[in-house]
């Protein structure tokens, strides 16, 4: 048995260095850096950005932030006040009262100078982003992705494309300056390693027992999200990847005796995420994979590293949350065949519509593919009002009792 000093993940240390260090650059005055800010949306195209040296900001990551902190609760009752309805998403309500308030872990974001959203994840963002816009004032760009039910057509590919053509015109108008092409270059070929780095990562758990839950790699996704397409996130990748495979080499897991081993679908209940993996690790319940941290590497076959801006199109229109039911099934399917897993866990998130629209229909074809005991807990990935600890204890026993 590995001690608990043993089993901390000592990567994590440096991913709070680097997070901490784009944060305070994005909070100091624009004068010193000299660099724009653009507020963009998790399923955006970053890479762009990073080309023209705009810092990148997520309001969805601070969402993260503001429920792992336990703050979101109360930002959401704030936007309510300001005439939102308490059926929005709470990253939506909690980002717009934080820009009102200046609230949050941080103190807010720091205010941009552009917003780019693209439609991929959810229909939400664009009312959300129109909101911020009329807000701060500043320049909108929306992209907009079809939903690729049952594939990826020719005319979605032209009309994508020519979208992606205004998105350099639109930053070549805000930042004043012609696009880099050879940095884009140079841009697109670290994203593209960093996603393979990132895919390796969550293979490592593959091995039983596994390095790791998915309750680390809600954490350690922060990277990939927000420093995709630097040198920055392929060398921290470099050292978790080397760190997993040290784990498994000693066979340290999170969960020792490792009994059984699960899936997570949707994304996490932040404020809840401790007590997740205490609860499931009591019964010797480990989380091996999830739908939600895969979602970025999942278009790694749809993108040319030799013409990365050309394949941005297609990569970004067919990301797990613009697809269909089928497809959403047959991906967990593949995962509790890939990771042999035992059970799957969906959360029901009543924030997040897309990913959890269809889920019971999901877990009904996942149950029948595969054989597999599956559960149902509802929550909310940020405000805690959503979430009834007793039901959901009271569920997981029940479900622990089908493995």
């Amino acid at each position: 048995m590995a001690t608990p000093d043993e089993k901390k993940i000592k990567a994590d240390k440096r991913l709070r260095e680097i997070m901490t260090e784009y944060y305070i650059e994005a909070k100091t005055p624009k004068e010193q850096t000299g660099k724009k800010i653009a507020w963009i949306t998790s399923g955006g195209p970053v890479e762009p950005l990073h080309a023209m040296d705009v810092i990148p900001i997520y309001p969805e990551n601070y969402g993260a932030m503001c429920g792992a902190a336990k703050m979101s609760t109360e930002l959401c009752e704030k936007a309510e006040e300001m005439g939102y309805s308490s059926d929005l998403c709470s990253y939506a309500r909690g980002d717009i009262a934080s820009a009102a308030v200046n609230g949050g872990p941080i103190g807010g974001l720091p205010e941009p100078d552009m917003l780019i959203c693209c439609n991929n994840i959810c229909g939400t963002v664009l009312k959300w982003y129109q909101v911020l816009a009329r807000y701060f004032d500043v320049p909108l760009f929306v992209l907009d992705t079809p939903v690729c039910h049952t594939g990826y057509e020719k005319e979605t590919d032209i009309y994508v494309r020519h979208q992606i053509g205004e998105y350099v015109a639109f930053l070549e108008a805000v930042c004043g300056r012609s696009f880099d092409y050879d940095r884009m270059d140079e841009v697109g070929t670290l994203s593209v390693k960093a996603q393979k780095l990132w895919q390796k990562v969550l293979d490592t758990t593959v091995n039983k027992p596994a390095p790791m839950t998915c309750f680390d790699a809600f954490f350690h996704l922060a990277m990939i999200v927000t420093l995709r397409g630097t040198q920055t996130a392929v060398d921290y990748y470099e050292l978790l990847l080397e760190e997993m495979n040290d784990r498994i080499c000693k066979g340290i897991s999170k969960v020792e005796p490792e009994r059984y081993r699960l899936i997570w679908d949707n994304l996490p209940v932040w404020y809840k995420m401790r007590w997740f993996s205490d609860k499931f690790g009591a019964h010797n319940a480990g989380f091996v994979a999830d739908t939600y941290t895969s979602g970025w590497c999942g278009t790694l076959p749809y993108l040319d590293e030799n013409d990365f801006l050309g394949s941005m199109a297609e990569s970004y229109t067919r990301i797990f949350l613009n697809t269909g039911i089928d497809h959403m099934a047959d991906n967990i399917v593949k995962m509790v065949e890939k990771y042999d897993a035992d059970g799957v866990v969906f959360h029901s998130n009543r924030s997040c519509k897309p990913y959890s629209f269809g889920q019971y229909d999901i877990q009904r074809i996942v149950g029948e593919k595969t054989g597999t005991p599956c559960l149902m807990i509802e929550a909310d990935m940020c405000d805690e009002r959503k979430f009834s600890e007793t039901q959901v204890e009271t569920r997981i026993d029940a479900f622990i009792e089908m493995l």
